[in-house]
């Protein structure tokens, strides 16, 4: 369902962001982002070239990462096609500093040490996010499928990580019932009978 009636209003800039997971015949897994920003109307650059149409990107970047099912980073290439300035895509050869890290709990800080401020680009490491949560979907069933009659020694990654995983709900209380923290069924529960 869309969201509500806006009141008049015009379109002035567009950011489209696409993620695509891929499995490869050799047991990886390659995962790619593309960023594109366009505006509606002709806008100077900031580096002094021809002006940009509408719809021209102001920014056009590219990020692959190749993950195994553990979620390590086996190779990473960024690309930038268009930026702000003629220079923007100098800093992409960085992105390989993310060789040998794990998409999961710490993340994040892990993205910042290597890629923060000025050792990246801030367009380039948003898109991050969103890639490595692409990750995880992609890789969902082929992880499942890996660990498949190996008893879950550890809370899985989800778990109260959203409103429907909290470890006190009936999601979590049918998906992993060892790690549910709610009420117990009682006897007259259908689901138990």
């Amino acid at each position: 369902m869309p969201l509500s009636p806006s009141k008049p209003r015009k379109p002035i800039h567009t950011r489209d962001i696409q993620c695509i997971g891929y499995e490869r015949d050799d047991g990886l897994w390659d995962i790619e982002a593309h960023l594109k920003d366009t505006k509606t109307y002709v806008h100077t650059r900031r580096s002094g070239d021809p002006p940009r149409q509408p719809g021209q990107p102001v920014h056009d970047m590219w990020i692959r990462l190749t993950i195994d099912l553990d979620m390590v980073i086996h190779d990473a290439e960024a690309r930038t096609d268009d930026g702000p300035y003629p220079t923007c895509g100098d800093i992409t050869p960085n992105f390989k500093r993310l060789i040998g890290v794990k998409i999961g709990p710490g993340w994040r800080l892990e993205v910042g040490q290597r890629l923060g401020r000025t050792q990246g680009c801030t367009h380039l490491v948003e898109l991050l996010w969103p890639l490595a949560t692409t990750a995880f979907q992609a890789t969902g069933r082929a992880r499942e499928a890996k660990n498949a009659g190996q008893p879950l020694t550890k809370p899985p990654y989800q778990l109260n990580s959203c409103h429907i995983y909290k470890d006190d709900s009936e999601w979590t209380r049918m998906r992993w019932p060892q790690f549910y923290t709610g009420a117990k069924k009682s006897v007259n529960d259908p689901e138990t009978t």
